[in-house]
Formats: C-alpha cells, structure tokens, sequence
C-alpha cells in the first residue's frame, strides 16, 4: 500500500487581496506552501502539487527550497478545486488499495496528529475526513435576508482538510461527479454523492485555513506559541574607568581620559548585548563562553566575540529579530557616537541598522556612574527560531 498526498495550490487569493496566491505568502518568514510540504514529511509516499500556471516558476522554486523526502510532481490545475483536484488524482500511480490525502495548500499549519488519524481512519473504515463539532448556532436563511429555520447543531460539524480516501474510488466518485456536473466544495462531498460511507476523524482549530488578511496573524500566533518561535534576553553588565585605557562602546573608540578596565577591551555595551543573546538562546552567559581566565581573550575585540556569541545563536537555531542596549555614563557624552556604534555593530553580525537601537543616559551624578567610577549597559534582544 503506498500513500499518496494531491496538494490543492492553485486558488487565485481574491479574498485574501494580496495580489498573488495565497500560498506563496510568508509566515514567520517561511512561504505557506513550504510550510504545507512539509506537513507530510515521512509520511507520504509522493505528493502532487495542483498549481496555476502563471505560479509555476514560485511554485517549482519553494519545491526546491523545502527538499522534501518524498518525489513531487507538479499538475496544472483547472477553473475549479474540483477540477484542479481531479487533475491531481489522474496523476498517480495509484493502485486499488493506495490512500490518498486531499489537502488544501491554505491549511499548512496542520497538526500532525490530524493528518496521521485520517490516515489510520482510511485504513480500517475507507475514509478520513476531520471535522470539529460546530459551536455556533447555524441558521438556514432565505435570500431576503429572513431565517427559514434554525439547524441542530448537535449534528454539525465543520469539515478541514487532509481528507482521506481509498485512490480509485475517489477518482471513480469524482469522474461520476464530473460527467453528471455535480459541483462540490470538497472531496468528503464527491464521495457522499457517489454514495461512499465518510468517516469523520477529530480536527483542530489551529488547523487554520488562510483566507483573508486576518488569517495571518492569527496563523502566526499559532506557529509562534506551538514552537517556541520568539525567545527574549537581557543583558547588564559593569566596567570600572582605568588609566592608560582604550574607551571602546560598541566597537568603537570613544575619546576620553579614561578608558574601562577589563580581560578583553572591556566594550561594557557590547557585554551586555552578548549576554542578552546567550541569555534569549538559553545558551548561559558570556563568562561561560569567554571565560577571564583564558589568556586567548586578553585584550581582544568584543566585535569579535560578538560574531562568534552570533555564530553560537545561529547554531542553535535562532536569528536576531532586534537589540536594544542602553549605555549609562556621566561622562563622557554618547550620543554623536550612537550613529557610527549602530552600523558598527550591525556590520559584525550582518543585520540591518534598523535591528540595532543604542541610546545614552546619565544617572544625574547618581550612583557609580554619576561619581565617574564607571559605565554600565543593559541590553534586550529578542531572537527568531529560524526553522520549525
């Protein structure tokens, strides 16, 4: 038995206004129809994907991009789902015991969990199609605008997709439909008007289908709470002033009579910001990393222990969303420098300027730092899974 996947890609997006196909959009940075591929990894045989022809380019390079375990084959769609769908099942090899999931590329944040129950589902009944009870009160209402009746809801349920069938018999059910012009809005329907028993399996409400403008955050919300997608650090860090000193802040020498005391060059700013990054990785901290003790790190360059603090995040599988550092000093004054530390700091770790916000403060001849003794910096940042 080998199983089968007719991925639906060729909706136009009308609804969603965005100019172009739904499915070639982004979420969390990831295209909605990589993110509907590799849904089936490892569980599927062979995947078709049913695309629009003038998506074919975008199309065959996500493909591409994904690498996906299993072969894919593209098929031009038609001016319907239905029609699309069908031109999607005449393209398998499929035998009379073979399974095949319809599932629409919209929904690609689907739980595993649904898509493996259809499965198991088709194998002991012949069909698998989840659905999740209706909550809402549903009426019937006339073209006026009037309620004719008002339905039972203890029997309605909202159908999603991956629907699950044998192969032949859904090609079968969607020939009769097509020589007879039935019309229908989704393979569960094919089947019940070739008079095949469907099965209902339970669905999920983050099985979210991307419709309109709404959709997304909503969507990336869920990706974000199921992975772990945005992680938050913070950073503090002291340096006493020193003669005989270079003042380097975020990589850049800062004229002064003094400059901080340290086993590297003591770049207080930049501290912070690699231990707000270590910290959002929960990865430790830059003692961890860049211990004082070791005679490799006296007097080198914070820029470049900040490239290899980002090289450990990135390796861990995050990338920097933003960074916010903050520098308290009396004396000497910051602010000129702000432009130059940003691009500085943007360069050793290849993000944009617009990633990077340093400001300057003074504690009103306060504390440590309002005496002169030193300069402190506190940072945030917050980091992006890149893959999940």
């Amino acid at each position: 038995m080998s199983i089968y996947a007719v991925l639906a890609a060729g909706g136009s997006g009308t609804r969603m206004g965005a100019g172009k196909n739904k499915v070639l959009l982004s979420l969390c940075g990831i295209p909605v129809l990589c993110r509907s591929i590799s849904l089936f990894e490892n569980l599927i045989d062979e995947m078709v994907v049913v695309y629009r022809e003038n998506d074919a380019p975008d199309i065959r390079r996500l493909i591409d991009a994904v690498q996906p375990s299993f072969p894919v084959k593209l098929v031009p769609g038609g001016n319907t789902r239905q029609h699309s769908v069908l031109n999607g099942l005449k393209a398998l090899p499929a035998k009379e015991d073979d399974i095949v999931l319809v599932h629409d590329a919209a929904r690609c944040i689907t739980p595993r969990t649904v898509i493996e129950e259809v499965i198991q589902s088709c194998i002991v009944h012949g069909s698998g199609v989840p659905g999740i009870p209706a909550v809402n009160t549903m009426k019937y209402v006339g073209d006026n605008g009037f309620v004719l009746s008002t339905a039972d809801r203890s029997c309605l349920y909202e159908i999603q997709t991956p629907q699950a069938f044998r192969c032949k018999p859904l090609l079968d059910a969607y020939l009769t439909a097509g020589a007879g012009r039935f019309s229908a809005t989704d393979d569960a329907s094919v089947m019940e008007h070739a008079g095949f028993p469907v099965h209902i399996t339970k669905g999920s409400k983050m099985n979210l289908k991307i419709t309109e403008k709404e959709d997304i955050p909503l969507a990336e919300s869920f990706i974000a709470r199921q992975a772990g997608l945005f992680r938050i650090g913070t950073g503090y860090d002291v340096h006493r002033f020193a003669d005989g000193r270079r003042l380097v802040l975020c990589g850049v020498d800062i004229p002064h009579t003094k400059g901080l005391l340290g086993h590297s060059d003591a770049d207080v700013a930049l501290h912070a910001l690699m231990d707000a990054m270590f910290g959002a990785a929960a990865l430790g901290d830059i003692g961890k990393h860049f211990p004082d003790s070791d005679e490799a790190y006296k007097g080198i360059s914070s820029l470049v222990l900040l490239q290899e603090t980002y090289g450990k995040v990135q390796d861990a599988g995050y990338t920097l969303v933003n960074a916010d550092i903050t520098i308290v000093a009396q004396k000497p004054k910051i602010g000129p420098f702000i432009p130059e530390m940003i691009s500085t700091v943007s360069r050793a770790i290849g993000c944009s300027p617009e990633q990077i916000s340093i400001k300057a403060t003074t504690t009103e001849k306060l504390g440590f730092e309002g005496r002169e003794e030193g300069i402190s910096a506190q940072a945030v940042c917050m980091l992006q899974r890149m893959s999940y």
